[in-house]
Parts: C-alpha cells; structure tokens; sequence
C-alpha cells in the first residue's frame, strides 16, 4: 500500500521570500507562511491561532515567488512534507519539517486582473512554468 503525502495551505507571507541558487543554477526560495484558524470557544468568545509553516520552492516557482511575492502576499501552497536533521555546532541533531511546493496560486487582489482575462493562474512547479506573454512580447503577470 502507498501512502499520501499532500498539503494544501491558504495564507500570507510571513517576509519575502529568500532565494539561492545552488550548483547548476538551480533556484530554490524559501519563506515562512501564517495560517490562521478562527474558531468561537465555548463561551463563545472568538479565538483566532496562527501557525508558521516553512515553505520551500523549486526552479521555476522559486523564481516566481521571488519575482512576485513579498511579506503580506496571499497564497495557495499545495505541496509535501519534507522532514529534514543535520547536527548543530555543538553536535545536537536538529529537525525541520518544512512544505515543498508543487504549486502555487497567487490569491491578492488586483486592480487590472480584468485586464488579463480576470483570472488568477495556477502555476505547476513540475512544468517550470512562466507566466504567459503579452500581444507586445512581455510577461503577463500571473494574477
């Protein structure tokens, strides 16, 4: 039997993304994303918790993220968990469980998505995808 790995996240840049390239070229973005749960306890007071997630993207979303989010953006992330350890300076073994993003869909708002066909775009991180050209040759934004 296989398991399932799947997460599927809507929330908002905790900063702008950081980007490397590693050997080859290879970009690789990372930023922290808040979620935020909103629920009435039992007196009916309203309790709102927010969790930090660690996402990490590849290629040609990693390039995206950083071309076009920034701290407060908000984001679909659907992805996998990736749990990874390494030891510290002191030899103490240490743990991140951090999302790889498969896709992205840009969720803030605009005031000329009219303008592009009023859509937002999904973008598949297996495909390298880039958004799309203008009639002059430019890149269309994705949202």
């Amino acid at each position: 039997m296989r398991g399932v790995n799947r997460v599927m996240l809507i929330g908002n840049l905790g900063k702008d993304p950081d980007m490397q390239f590693l050997e080859g070229n290879i970009g690789v973005a990372k930023f922290s994303l808040a979620t935020t749960e909103t629920y009435k306890d039992r007196s009916g007071k309203l309790i709102s918790q927010t969790e930090w997630h660690t996402v990490v993207l590849w290629r040609g979303l990693a390039e995206l993220a950083q071309k076009y989010l920034h701290k407060g953006s908000l984001v679909f992330i659907e992805g996998r968990l990736k749990t990874r350890s390494w030891e510290d300076k002191e030899g103490n073994k240490k743990f991140a469980t951090e999302i790889v993003g498969d896709n992205l869909i840009m969720l803030d708002k605009r005031h000329d998505t009219m303008a592009h066909g009023g859509g937002m775009e999904n973008l598949d991180n297996e495909n390298g995808d880039v958004p799309p050209l203008d009639e002059n040759g430019n890149e269309r934004l994705p949202f």
